[in-house]
């Protein structure tokens, strides 16, 4: 793996040295592609716009994070920040590469998570839209060109995270080709209307199994599973830029989280409030407004339980402000608007 590395470190040098000027569109791609977005821009987006599919997106995130946590623990990958240093392999010739505020994350680098959620994701909406296109138009050409943008958006997804030193490029590739055979098994089998016992079945059992797999990889195998972390404060440029929100254990919580959420809100009200295109409009614009005060909140870090426990429930809070409490709410005022 040595050579490819050292070839991936090269590829990333070349990639900041041409195209340095656009470090703001390369920082916007790589927070795109963030699997936080998918909880926060993305369903919102897709559930106001068709539920079933902003439904599928939720969970095609939660599952795919989950799973790629999971491979991360057990691939082992470096990240290019950090290696550059510790293989000592570039003393008499450094490359001319910087970090940046996003390049620090604290897990393991194989596969990429930003390449792999977005591939899944994104998969769901674009086969929606590629379906719906081909129904109406009976255009091959028209019915393709979402799948065109997918590719453009993986690409660019992932060169951004080679820019920024947060992978290697087969890291992305193997994200990228991971997340989109997730996106087309987990798409297809989205749960839509379960009882709330299943959701919190599926919660739970995400939860114990990664935590369990932890405790057998670290006690049982003699694996230190932090050895991500002590590279990342080690070889980062600023001390400032490891946040505990990047660890894997943060994953895992996230992802728990969401899926209680979306059990919980299917609960309190399964079929949703039938609105009119410009209450969705609405809801759409508060729900946006609501996640990022949510995600903006400041959670204590010490000690460590207490902030991933709650950080879990910062994403169980999030389908339900997007899928009840909202649309609760835009439902009564325009309710009693056409009273008045």
């Amino acid at each position: 793996m040595e050579a490819v590395y050292t070839h991936g470190v090269w590829v990333a040098d070349g990639l900041q040295q041409r195209t340095m000027s656009q470090e703001k569109l390369w920082l916007i791609v790589t927070h795109m592609g963030d699997p936080k977005a998918a909880f926060l821009l993305v369903f919102p987006l897709t559930y106001f716009i068709h539920r079933r599919t902003g439904v599928a997106v939720l969970w095609v995130a939660a599952v795919s994070e989950w799973l790629n946590l999971v491979s991360k623990w057990m691939l082992f990958g470096e990240r290019p920040y950090w290696w550059i240093g510790e293989s000592r392999l570039f003393l008499q010739n450094q490359p001319k590469v910087v970090q940046f505020a996003s390049t620090c994350e604290t897990g393991p680098g194989s596969p990429s998570g930003h390449a792999m959620v977005t591939a899944a994701v994104w998969w769901v909406i674009v086969s929606a839209v590629g379906t719906w296109l081909h129904s109406r138009t009976r255009s091959a050409l028209l019915s393709s060109a979402p799948y065109l943008l997918y590719a453009a958006l993986l690409v660019a997804v992932g060169l951004s995270r080679v820019f920024i030193l947060a992978h290697f490029p087969h890291q992305v590739v193997a994200g990228s080709v991971t997340g989109l055979i997730l996106g087309v098994i987990l798409g297809r089998r989205a749960p839509e209307r379960r009882p709330l016992l299943f959701y919190a079945g599926a919660s739970l059992g995400l939860l114990l199994t990664a935590l369990l797999l932890k405790a057998g990889l670290e006690e049982l195998g003699g694996l230190d599973l932090s050895w991500s972390i002590t590279l990342a404060e080690k070889w980062c440029a600023h001390s400032k830029w490891i946040r505990l929100d990047t660890a894997p254990l943060s994953s895992v919580t996230r992802d728990c989280g969401a899926i209680l959420g979306l059990g919980l809100s299917q609960y309190w009200k399964p079929e949703g409030w039938p609105l009119p295109w410009a209450s969705r409009a609405l809801c759409l614009a508060l729900s946006s407004m609501g996640l990022y005060h949510i995600n903006r909140f400041p959670l204590p870090i010490h000690p460590p339980p207490l902030f991933y426990g709650l950080f879990l429930l910062k994403f169980v809070l999030v389908p339900q402000v997007v899928m009840v409490v909202v649309p609760a709410g835009v439902h009564l005022l325009t309710s009693r608007t056409k009273k008045d």
